[in-house]
Formats: C-alpha cells, structure tokens, sequence
C-alpha cells in the first residue's frame, strides 16, 4: 500500500507545496495547520512519516516533536524557515531524523523524505520509485505512459491515466472527490467535482468496470472512490 505522509504547517501555501511534490512523487498526504491536530491524525491514522513545522501558532514543532515521540519511533523531518544551530539542535534533541530548511527546493525535500524512509525501514520498497505498478491484471507503466489489463493496451487520455496511477497508488484507501480534484487537476481548477464523476466514468467504460458491480473501482456514496484492494 502507499505510504502515508502527515505535513504540519500553518502556511497554506507550504502545504500546498510540499502535499503537491510528495502526490505527484506517489505518496498519499494528508495536510494539517496546527499542533494538537497533528497529533490527533496521528493517533488516528498511524502515517509512515511527518513533516513537521518548527513554529507553529499554538503548540510549536518541538513540543508536538516531543509527544509524538513518546509514542512512536515514527520518522519526523523538522522544516523551519530557522537557520539557527540551536534550532536544528532543539529538534533533532527530541527526536527528528532530518531537518530541512525554508526555503527549500521541493525534489531535495522528496528525496529526503525517502530517504529517512529507507533508513528507518530499509526493508521498504517504495511503489513510488518503480515505474511499473501492478495490480490484479492492470499494469500502468509511468515512464513509457501505458497501461495494459490483460494483454489488451487501453487508449487514455492523461487525465485518465493520472487517475488510474492514483487508484492504483493508493488501493484500499477512499479518495475524496475534492482530494482527486485537487491532486489531478490541481487546486487553482476552477471547475467542480463533477469533473472527477465524469472521467471516472469515462475510466470505468474503458476499463470495462460495471458501476453496479464494480471489479476494480468502487463508489463510496456521499465520499468518492477507491481501487478494491482485492482483485478477483
């Protein structure tokens, strides 16, 4: 399954930036702006890293840093626009793996976050750094831009396929119509989250997948969708 990245930060531009990179690089993110709900989502949904905000408003980086870490070994990178010694020492004494500085280059970012992955979990193989990604029969090559469900070559267009790659990454989770919209068409779309209805329609026929009976994506009323993580 996809790993889960928790970003902590009051800018909503950083959010922004950063929840952008780390999708497009095949992460699941959830974003949140203030201490005590950064440790509220991760009690509730256990993410495989945070990046975490130094200087938040109310309860700052290093204290959420503090009680995360009473709890869990969870890998945390600390980003600040601090430069300070002090600063990086202060996280780093309560228990950041990594610290990355404001402004910073968001592939440096991508490329650390996998990293204190890999060394925390070496055993992790990231879904993000293959360009192959199979599911029951269906296999979306990214680097050649293709997809194939049995030995049939489906014609999407790239809105499809981006997707499909998200279904795919993210298999078992429920995607909101609101999260799709903004991860695939970005958050400036000024259109609605009919868009999303409709392409996954379009998805569905070229896929051969029945809404009323679904094998592959599923309809969560009222929500948005998911890839059934079984495929019979």
């Amino acid at each position: 399954m996809t790993q889960s990245i928790l970003v902590v930060d009051d800018e909503p531009s950083i959010c922004e930036l950063v929840s952008y990179n780390l999708r497009v690089a095949g992460f699941y993110v959830q974003t949140v702006n203030t201490g005590p709900k950064a440790i509220e989502v991760f009690q509730k949904s256990s993410p495989d890293l945070i990046v975490l905000d130094l200087m938040l408003p109310d309860l700052d980086g290093v204290e959420v840093c503090r009680k995360i870490r009473s709890r869990s070994n969870i890998p945390i990178i600390m980003l600040t626009a601090k430069d300070s010694e002090s600063d990086k020492i202060a996280g780093l004494d309560v228990g950041a793996d990594d610290y990355i500085t404001k402004p910073f280059s968001p592939r440096e970012l991508v490329a650390r976050v996998k990293a204190v992955l890999r060394r925390t979990n070496p055993e992790t193989d990231l879904a993000s750094d293959s360009t192959l990604i199979e599911h029951g029969d269906i296999k979306l090559d990214e680097s050649r831009h293709m997809v194939l469900v049995g030995e049939k070559l489906l014609d999407l267009s790239p809105k499809e396929f981006e997707l499909l790659r998200i279904f795919l990454l993210n298999k078992g989770r429920i995607l909101t119509r609101e999260y799709l919209l903004s991860t695939i068409w970005g958050r400036g779309f000024e259109g609605e989250t009919r868009t999303v209805d409709v392409h996954v329609r379009y998805l569905r026929k070229k896929l051969f997948d029945e809404s009323t009976n679904p094998r592959y994506i599923e309809t969560v009323h009222g929500v948005g969708y998911k890839m059934k993580e079984e495929i019979s």
